[in-house]
């Protein structure tokens, strides 16, 4: 069973590199997995589930939401967009990190210059740090469309703390990540081709 599962993940993330520290391969997959139990939370809640701060009727949360836009398929979309960003740390400990996959026209096979990696993930795992941060005090309140503050209590704050608490360890994960990356990429010479 495991040797299967090993060998689902290396096909949808790639091989990691060698000679990347475990600690950085750790790092990079619970980077890019902290991010779903929010992600879930917030499908839930788009799908109509009775688990958030919001009162009455699901079509009052809409906000700024343009009225031809399902709900739902905002609340997927905000989901699939997180984890797919979350799914780039991966990339920092991945051969497709390094090396351009044959699959892309143009750039095949090149390899990735260390800035083009290291500067994004350095940027957002600074943003991310900072954003959970200064998140913390109001962590369990909201506002609803017509400006109302809502906190959340009980079972669902215990839920949304167990969804969204992660989240406060994706920065870190993704900065020791990059850091790992920078020094496994510093100075080494070019790669072969994908």
């Amino acid at each position: 069973m495991m040797k299967n599962t090993m060998a689902v993940v290396r096909r949808i993330h790639g091989r990691t590199v060698e000679d990347a520290p475990r600690w950085a391969v750790v790092s990079a997959y619970a980077a890019s997995l902290v991010v779903l139990p929010s992600c879930l939370w917030r499908i839930a809640l788009g799908l109509g589930a009775p688990i958030g701060p919001l009162r009455g009727d699901l079509s009052d949360a809409r906000g700024d939401l343009p009225a031809w836009v399902p709900m739902w398929g905002y609340t997927i979309f905000l989901s699939v967009l997180s984890e797919a960003l979350a799914f780039l740390a991966v990339g920092l400990v991945a051969r497709w990190g390094e090396v351009v996959p044959r699959w892309i026209p143009g750039l095949a096979g090149r390899r990735v210059p260390v800035p083009a990696a290291a500067v994004p993930a350095g940027a957002g795992a600074a943003v991310l740090t900072i954003g959970t941060i200064t998140s913390l005090p109001g962590f369990n309140e909201f506002n609803e469309p017509d400006g109302t503050a809502v906190a959340l209590e009980g079972w669902r704050l215990a839920l949304f703390v167990v969804s969204y608490g992660p989240l406060v360890f994706w920065g870190p994960l993704l900065a020791t990540a990059t850091v790992a990356y920078c020094l496994r990429r510093k100075g080494r010479p070019s790669l072969a081709t994908a």
